[in-house]
């Protein structure tokens, strides 16, 4: 099966909507789609086999040059720069990585592929729109767990500590707060759970509140794994590749990535995000922290 037949088989088989499928056929295969991109290209490129360079030039070439103001689409700066200045362009650039994320998985399904491209890098992270729905309803929530469940080995050579921030954020923390923790503030309660105050911008700890039991076992399992810091006097919890302290940026990078996977909520408009994850809780009321 080659790239263009994979897109409608995945495509007629889907559960998005009409309309999104027909927007997700325009953006892979219209006029400036990936697939199209890559025949154009000298030589060619299999868009099956395409690297996430390969998308991010894409990406800059048909969509993004003209919102960066002449910056090279190389990296963090220039996300947070689009996603800063041109937010609009920024969302949508977001929901094409989605639709190429959920083309890749639709290949991994069908062995196609061994491993989709890890596409969480290339996505700007833009907060939700001003008026957007604050919560996930109860099945959208349940898709998130399972979600969650299947983001592994395969998905992110981080996946433990990917899955800690999605079950930090749900226990009511803001995007902000998550890369805020500080190790010094977690401690073990004898009954196996675990207390947490998180400081905010001024270091001034909030009040504190015991982590939920997934919460608890994503933690232990990150902790089994998490890196030394590269400044010995950094405590922050969740480290990026460098051993630094990830950016505000990141929660929504890795929410947007992760929903992308599941097609229910890659289709939400409007789109899922960190803080509608925090706004959401474990449970249909969840308590006030």
């Amino acid at each position: 099966m080659d790239a263009e037949e994979l897109l409608h088989t995945w495509l007629e088989g889907s559960v998005l909507r009409p309309s999104t499928r027909a927007e997700y056929f325009r953006e892979l295969a219209g006029p400036k789609g990936f697939l199209t991109w890559c025949t154009q290209q000298q030589p060619p490129i299999d868009a099956l086999t395409a690297r996430p360079k390969d998308i991010a030039a894409w990406a800059h070439e048909c969509h993004l040059a003209k919102h960066l103001d002449g910056r090279p689409f190389n990296g963090p700066d220039a996300l947070g720069y689009l996603a800063t200045q041109h937010p609009e362009a920024a969302r949508s650039h977001d929901r094409r990585i989605s639709a190429l994320t959920q083309y890749f998985e639709a290949a991994h399904d069908r062995r196609i592929i061994t491993l989709p491209p890890n596409l969480q890098a290339l996505r700007s992270g833009v907060p939700r729109p001003p008026g957007a729905k604050n919560r996930l309803d109860r099945m959208e929530r349940t898709v998130l767990f399972t979600a969650i469940g299947g983001w592994g080995p395969h998905r992110s050579k981080h996946w433990r500590r990917d899955r800690l921030a999605l079950y930090l954020l749900l226990e009511g923390l803001r995007p902000a707060e998550v890369v805020r923790i500080d190790t010094r503030h977690l401690h073990p309660q004898p009954d196996g759970t675990w207390n947490l105050r998180v400081p905010d911008e001024h270091e001034v700890l909030g009040p504190p509140f015991t982590l939920e039991p997934l919460t608890g076992a994503a933690l232990l399992a990150y902790q089994a794994v998490r890196p030394e810091p590269a400044d010995p006097t950094v405590h922050t919890l969740l480290l990026n590749d460098m051993r630094h302290p990830l950016q505000s940026r990141w929660p929504n990078k890795l929410v947007g990535e992760m929903v992308a996977t599941e097609p229910l909520l890659a289709d939400r408009q409007p789109p899922v995000t960190a803080d509608t994850i925090a706004h959401t809780g474990f449970w249909d009321t969840p308590e006030e922290k």
